[in-house]
């Protein structure tokens, strides 16, 4: 990074599971997603064989299983696909605010102090075996709650297979539930550790610049950030519509429960992915205060001179007025002016909500089809284009 002072490289992604994706390979640099395509590949893979051996192969392709499949041929590849995305937006964002200014020289060895503990806390291994006791103590406990989707539940399943749980389920409920969960917590660590760099780093000695034209006064780049945790968006929706889709197809969820879940879910992950950008709702209100206080005053101060010389001719000059560079500054004043008057109170425009939002609203879409099946549609949309 550009300065006197060396700043660390902040990445945000490691740990033993990522260690391990080195040395078989699967992991190169940032690119992490051959890693989630082999856990997912290898948890359903099995699951199927063991399933079709078992000659229980219609139960496991049944439509109230598609959670099964969502979560281990969609959701886990989705996840490292995000790590592959967003990791090198965030290693960009750090070198960004450093060599553009936003963090000066003054606060640069806090803000390495900042990318060396994130550092520290990204990659031990006491985390991650955490959250392996956490999953497998969740599937002894599991019993006892009621977890939506029919795929979720151990205690409907067993009674579905006669009260016997076989090597099928043994599998699903002792290392494919558990890996998903492993890794959904993983990333939940990872956006706590994300979110705690933009809070430490909002409370640093920032320069930020109300006529940046990014409108974020030099931050901007922090929307580009989020923007690329759309893939982990759409894994989670579609493992949520997945889940309601098997409550749907076996009878134990009415549709209309949807227009209650759906919204909470949509604001869960505005909360999530746009929240962050908050953290500098407070410095960019007081960085455009300030700013529109200080153009203000220096735009007065110019076109009174302005007007005092052209207008009413107080200071004349024997420069013709086509051409004079003074109406270019006066324009190029007015533009100033407009930026920090249009300057956002967060770096996140609708641009942000509406990228997340539609990420999480697609996987939701296929449920309409237990409301409105695709004959009746295509039956009722043939009427209204042919008349008959």
């Amino acid at each position: 990074m550009d300065g006197t002072m060396t700043i660390p490289e902040f990445n945000l992604f490691g740990g033993p599971l990522h260690r391990l994706g080195r040395r078989l390979g699967l992991v190169r640099g940032y690119d992490t997603f051959r890693l989630g395509v082999a856990l997912g590949l290898l948890a359903w893979t099995v699951l199927v064989i063991l399933a079709l051996l078992k000659g229980a192969g219609d139960k496991v392709f049944a439509l109230e299983a598609i959670g099964v499949h969502i979560r281990f041929l969609v959701a886990i590849p989705l996840f490292f696909l995000c790590e592959t995305w967003v990791g090198p937006r965030m290693t960009e964002f750090a070198h960004d605010i450093v060599s553009s200014g936003v963090v000066p020289e003054s606060g640069r060895p806090a803000l390495a102090e900042v990318i060396r503990r994130v550092d520290r806390m990204k990659d031990p291994w006491l985390v991650e075996v955490v959250f392996l006791l956490l999953v497998i103590a969740f599937v002894i406990v599991q019993p006892l709650l009621n977890i939506p989707g029919r795929t979720g539940n151990w205690e409907l399943l067993l009674k579905e297979s006669g009260g016997t749980g076989g090597p099928v389920l043994l599998w699903y409920f002792w290392f494919c539930l558990p890996l998903f969960r492993f890794l959904l917590l993983r990333w939940m660590w990872h956006l706590t550790l994300w979110c705690y760099f933009l809070w430490r780093v909002q409370r640093l000695d920032l320069r930020l610049v109300p006529t940046h034209p990014d409108h974020a006064a030099g931050l901007g780049y922090l929307e580009v950030v989020q923007e690329h945790f759309a893939a982990l968006v759409v894994a989670l929706s579609a493992v949520m519509a997945a889940s309601h889709a098997e409550s749907l197809a076996s009878g134990v969820m009415a549709f209309e429960t949807l227009y209650r879940q759906v919204p909470v879910f949509l604001v869960l992950i505005a909360v999530i992915f746009v929240g962050p950008a908050g953290f500098f709702a407070c410095r960019l209100w007081a960085c455009r205060v300030q700013g529109w206080r200080d153009y203000m005053g220096m735009g007065s101060r110019y076109v009174n001179g302005f007007d005092r010389q052209w207008i009413r001719g107080e200071n004349p000059t024997s420069e013709p007025l086509l051409g004079t560079p003074d109406m270019q500054s006066l324009a190029d004043l007015t533009n100033s002016v407009n930026v920090v008057r249009e300057m956002q109170w967060a770096p996140a425009s609708r641009r942000l909500v509406l990228s997340l939002g539609i990420a999480a609203i697609l996987p939701m879409l296929p449920l309409v089809l237990f409301k409105y099946p695709v004959s009746d549609v295509a039956a009722k949309l043939f009427q209204a284009l042919t008349g008959l």
